[in-house]
């Protein structure tokens, strides 16, 4: 299969480069990483590694040339590797089972490119996180395929079709393009026919590779064909071996741990990108480590989640003039009040915390003072009242920051807030929220003092125009009605507000009607429709 290199970005704002020199030439024969060329930015001389091994076919530019960034640089011939043993090319022999008719399968095989869909608007990039399969390996339809980092969010790309993985494109950490190609799976269409078993016999003596009628030694477990082939290497019985993968799935390192005689581990209902983000973290400190003893500085590039936070909040400080109002919270009644419906009302679907309460009390707010609820455009010309309460809630994820929203607040039950939140942290803290539980939101929430911290100064998430930051719950002596000191559950809260639409008197009267319905749960609920 002969397929175009395109030369990818090379440099922030590069869009050409001079082609210095080929370090190839047209019929070579390269390795994956191989250098291939040294182009010139107007920053740096850069070597272009191949991704993949294969025969050089093309080189589309000449000495001196200027090549385009996201334009052919060569043209490669790769080799489809099938290397699994008991694989025939062209038609499968299956044994059948006693007393009924003998069944021939004949298989066309077909390579086809999965390209990467639209996984988000606007989205034209993404990163490559984790691949979950292996080369050689064989998946069924809908099993996830890869991991991938878009600026909002993690995403996982399943396989739209089942065969078997022939290439991956991407390594690990690269950027992937929408619409191009992502891997390539090998597909078969099966034509079933009737034939006597001395047929079956005559294409087991023709076909290409020595097919074998008895039963696979190596037993019906769960696993890839590069697993199988370890194990057979090493002599293991693979239906002998205890997988820690979903529904048993056996893996590399399952071989090895039976291999060297551990204990049977504990079968968990995870799946293989667990593993192998556990041993890529386990690599990464070790690398970290080593780079921190050797006094070596350590440079890593700021992407996907984290780049755009950055991107956003820079825009955010530099065209919204922030004001920050702090105010002190008595939560003594709410407290006992969820600690009671909590005993009740908590599921596994549904964590009754205090957030459903401060989301649908500031909803309450919102009808009284709609401005805390709008969004200003570009040149600050029009304000636009939100009809809906789509309230965002900051979650400090695997990925980064990430502030999900839960939708039409005003027209739900706590309890129905609580179902939301419940199900938008684990998706958020997973990394794997949906790009629709991102958008739209209108006001939102930081709860800082999960975390420990009491105040805080924090950034508006633009274009809304306030956003309040939760301090820790802390046990404070208070003097109540009779001058008499208590203990009390006090909160500190920290508004930003939009200096531009926002004054401070407006956003004290909101805060304190706020303050209201959460010190007194009971009016809150008179409150709620």
């Amino acid at each position: 299969m002969i397929k175009d290199f395109i030369l990818p970005d090379i440099g922030e704002g590069v869009v050409e480069c001079e082609l210095v020199d080929w370090l190839v030439s047209e019929g070579d024969i390269v390795t994956e990483d191989q250098p291939i060329a040294d182009v010139m930015t107007d920053k740096a001389l850069v070597q272009i590694p191949a991704p993949h091994a294969g025969k050089i076919t093309k080189l589309y530019y000449a000495k001196g040339d200027i090549a385009i960034v996201h334009q052919p640089l060569y043209a490669v011939e790769m080799d489809i590797d099938d290397s699994e043993p008991t694989q025939v090319p062209m038609a499968e022999v299956t044994p059948v089972v006693e007393g009924r008719s003998e069944v021939a399968c004949t298989s066309q095989s077909n390579v086809e490119d999965f390209l990467l869909p639209d996984i988000g608007e606007g989205i034209v990039e993404c990163e490559l996180v984790e691949w979950l399969v292996e080369e050689g390996d064989v998946v069924v339809e809908d099993q996830p395929i890869a991991d991938v980092m878009t600026d909002k969010a993690l995403v996982q790309i399943p396989a739209m079709k089942a065969g078997k993985i022939v290439k991956l494109y991407y390594r690990k950490g690269q950027l992937a393009k929408v619409h191009s190609p992502l891997f390539a799976i090998e597909v078969e269409t099966d034509t079933v026919q009737d034939i006597a078993p001395e047929q079956v016999l005559q294409q087991a003596d023709t076909s290409p590779v020595l097919v074998s009628a008895e039963p696979v030694a190596q037993g019906k477990a769960l696993a890839s064909p590069a697993v199988r082939r370890l194990a057979r290497s090493l002599d293991i019985n693979i239906a002998l071996v205890s997988g820690s993968g979903k529904n048993g799935r056996v893996y590399k390192e399952d071989i090895e741990r039976h291999q060297q005689g551990a204990a049977k581990p504990t079968v968990a209902a995870s799946t293989n990108s667990a593993n192998v983000s556990a041993s890529s973290q386990v690599s990464t400190t070790t690398e970290v480590a080593t780079i921190s003893h050797s006094g070596v500085d350590r440079v890593e590039p700021i992407k996907g989640v984290k780049a755009v936070m950055a991107k956003m909040m820079v825009e955010s400080v530099s065209t919204i003039p922030h004001f920050t109002y702090c105010e002190e919270f008595d939560l003594t009644e709410l407290v006992a009040l969820r600690d009671n419906m909590k005993q009740r009302y908590s599921t596994d679907e549904v964590k009754l915390t205090m957030m459903p309460f401060f989301m649908k009390a500031m909803s309450l707010a919102i009808t009284e003072f709609p401005i805390l609820n709008s969004q200003v455009n570009a040149d600050c010309t029009e304000l636009t009242y939100k009809s809906r309460h789509n309230i965002g809630m900051a979650v400090d994820s695997k990925v980064g920051l990430l502030v999900p929203n839960v939708k039409d607040v005003q027209s739900k039950s706590i309890l129905d807030i609580a179902a939301d939140i419940t199900r938008l942290t684990a998706a958020a803290r997973s990394g794997r929220v949906s790009p629709a539980d991102l958008k739209d939101g209108t006001i939102s929430i930081s709860n800082i003092g999960a975390l420990g911290g009491t105040v805080a100064t924090p950034i508006i998430n633009k274009p809304e125009v306030a956003i309040v930051a939760l301090g820790k719950l802390q046990v404070l002596p208070r003097f109540n009605v009779k001058g008499e000191v208590e203990a009390r559950k006090i909160m500190q809260v920290s508004w930003s507000g939009d200096h531009r639409v926002i004054d401070g008197g407006t956003i004290a009267r909101f805060c304190n009607l706020w303050k209201h319905y959460l010190e007194q749960p009971q009016e809150m609920l008179l409150a709620m429709r």
